[in-house]
């Protein structure tokens, strides 16, 4: 199985009025496309950093990281927000739905947004709402769902654009353990029958326990 990411000493720094706090400190790491991997540590571990570099939405300090050989902190910013758009999925403990649009208008947006026609976003947003339990929910509002229900709208929307990596930072912090399971089981259905490379942060230890693999992350370092 080929590597999908590779992470080379990867550093990242904040400046502060106290100075610098280091948050990364010399992440190496290889992740196999189709692998599942759970992110998991205290508070204040890195876990969410090393998340939003892996998705370009943050830049490291030094290193690097290739995605499917590309050196993305080598791209400019419009390639790299290209390949971002196209390649890689975000789902966030908050999700993030506009609140005026429906699930299927908040769902079928990313592809919108790269240009396609709205009744071909709208089939493709109807079948992945449906995957994901939410066939009767098309018309509804954000305001109109169950924290879980939104969760679920966002993890469609995050598969618009059929990403080769799916990100998901605390995707069940705000959902009670039923929901929860619910939540574990469709993000198991959608590696098992998409293939997708999927790296979760969680404090979550029974959404670790269903991941390929767990990495601990401990004070900006993996922890072997």
């Amino acid at each position: 199985m080929s590597n999908l990411l590779e992470v080379s000493d990867l550093c990242k720094s904040f400046g502060s009025k106290a100075g610098k706090v280091d948050v990364l400190k010399g992440i190496n790491l290889q992740v196999a496309a189709g692998e599942t991997i759970a992110l998991v540590g205290a508070s204040g571990a890195g876990k969410s950093t090393l998340l939003h570099i892996l998705g370009t939405l943050d830049r490291p300090s030094a290193g690097k990281v290739q995605f499917d050989d590309n050196d993305l902190f080598q791209m400019s910013d419009k390639a790299l927000a290209h390949l971002r758009n196209r390649s890689i999925g975000f789902v966030f403990q908050f999700h993030h739905l506009l609140p005026e649009f429906s699930a299927l208008e908040n769902a079928m947006m990313p592809l919108l947004i790269s240009g396609v026609k709205k009744n071909e976003a709208e089939k493709v947003a109807a079948g992945l709402l449906a995957d994901v339990g939410l066939a009767h929910r098309f018309s509804h509002k954000p305001g109109e769902l169950s924290g879980g229900e939104q969760q679920r709208v966002a993890i469609a929307r995050a598969l618009m654009m059929s990403p080769r990596l799916l990100l998901a930072d605390e995707p069940t912090g705000n959902l009670d353990m039923k929901t929860s399971d619910e939540v574990h089981d469709i993000l198991a259905g959608i590696h098992r029958e998409k293939g997708i490379t999927l790296i979760i942060v969680t404090h979550n230890e029974r959404l670790a326990a269903r991941m390929g693999k767990t990495i601990r992350m401990v004070d900006g370092r993996i922890e072997y």
